[in-house]
């Protein structure tokens, strides 16, 4: 089977199966995930999902992930973040990386630095999945939703400091035999230099005459490619995409924003994102995910467990109780941040498949646990339509 009529078969499949799943409030790109796990379980088509041109696409859509990430990264919005939110990201997060570290280490047998990193990736927040959650039962404005959704944007920070690790230890890895250190310095420099004197050149740059939106695209797709060519030299072409994102929020005019940010989401989730999941869990062991199925419900118990407890803690005062673990259950949710990290890794060698097996598993497990508690106990505990003052900043 030619690779176009497979990509055929595997949009109309994420079409049909997104629709199923949107039912029980879970993303509709996760379905491309689920249908990779089935062919993870049994694959016809194995020289079409190695091929290099699948891979191609499914890399694509990777670093298009990343630039969303680093496009959505509102420097204002989080440096007006009030003092609970920081206090209460920075808690929730550093407790379940330390308690992840430790698992990962000791259960998986991973080096301490290589533990940290998938801890503190599998650690951020989904606030995407959440959106619709909290829209539904009119919590976006109040104090609780707006919390969820402060400290779903600032652990965007630790996102991003968590790609510049991956991405250095990905260089380190693979040892740049082709370059010298200070070459590939000078490259990663080059890097952070472009994006720094585009943000510079804001002012210049947004005044700039676009002949129209689709012009401009084109211009926006330079820069990502050249991003990502840049940090491929160096094995950091993940770090180049997410790059190109941070620098090109800054440099287009806000009037035209939203439909550039439009037009991205468009392709990246409507063409080369369902490939990328695809292609996770077409990796995935599901042999390893039967055989040892308490490791997940480990991994599991050890999240939720670890963000309830943390949430309660820093909230109860501010919040109360029950919206402190609606708090901690919220942000229990992953996305596309965890998966990306961990499959860098596991491409490069950094974690083995049983480790990577584990997690996608429990990603999984997560999006269909999480969004269907949350709409079980939102309206049990009658905090859906309560007008609670937004939080100040």
């Amino acid at each position: 089977m030619e690779l176009i009529l497979f990509l055929a078969g595997v949009f109309l499949l994420t079409f049909i199966l997104g629709r199923l799943v949107e039912k029980i409030r879970i993303p509709w790109i996760f379905s491309a995930l689920l249908i990779g796990l089935g062919l993870a379980a049994y694959n016809p088509f194995p020289e079409i999902t190695t091929s290099a041109s699948f891979h191609f696409l499914a890399q694509l859509g990777m670093f298009f992930l990343l630039f969303i990430i680093g496009f959505e990264l509102d420097i204002k919005k989080i440096l007006e973040s009030s003092k609970f939110i920081i206090s209460t990201t920075t808690v929730v997060i550093l407790t379940e990386t330390f308690f992840g570290t430790l698992l990962v280490h000791y259960v998986f047998n991973v080096p301490w630095l290589i533990s940290i990193l998938v801890a503190s990736s599998f650690a951020t927040v989904g606030e995407a999945v959440l959106l619709p959650i909290l829209d539904e039962f009119n919590l976006v404005k109040t104090k609780l939703g707006q919390t969820i959704l402060g400290i779903g944007a600032l652990d965007d920070v630790f996102e991003v400091v968590t790609v510049i690790i991956a991405s250095v230890l990905i260089g380190r890895s693979v040892g740049y035999t082709h370059l010298n250190i200070w070459t590939n310095l000078l490259i990663l420099l080059l890097l952070f230099g472009l994006a720094f004197i585009l943000v510079k050149l804001r002012k210049y740059l947004t005044k700039f005459k676009y002949k129209d939106i689709p012009s401009l695209f084109l211009f926006v797709l330079f820069f990502i490619f050249l991003f990502i060519g840049i940090g491929r030299f160096v094995e950091s072409a993940a770090l180049g995409a997410l790059l190109a994102g941070i620098a090109l929020r800054n440099i287009i005019p806000d009037r035209i924003l939203n439909f550039i940010d439009s037009e991205i989401r468009t392709m990246a989730y409507g063409f080369f994102a369902p490939v990328f999941f695809l292609w996770v869990g077409v990796d995935t062991d599901i042999g390893y995910l039967v055989k040892f199925p308490l490791l997940i419900l480990l991994i599991l118990l050890m999240t939720n467990i670890t963000k309830i407890i943390s949430s309660y803690l820093m909230g109860r005062k501010v919040l109360g109780g029950k919206k402190s673990i609606i708090l901690g259950i919220s942000l229990c949710v992953k996305f596309s941040t965890s998966i990306v990290i961990i499959k860098l890794l596991f491409e490069r060698g950094l974690i083995h498949s049983d480790l990577y097996s584990v997690l996608i598993g429990t990603t999984i497990a997560f999006k269909f646990v999480i969004p269907v508690l949350l709409a079980y106990l939102i309206p049990k505990w009658k905090l859906g339509f309560s007008s609670i003052k937004q939080v100040r900043s």
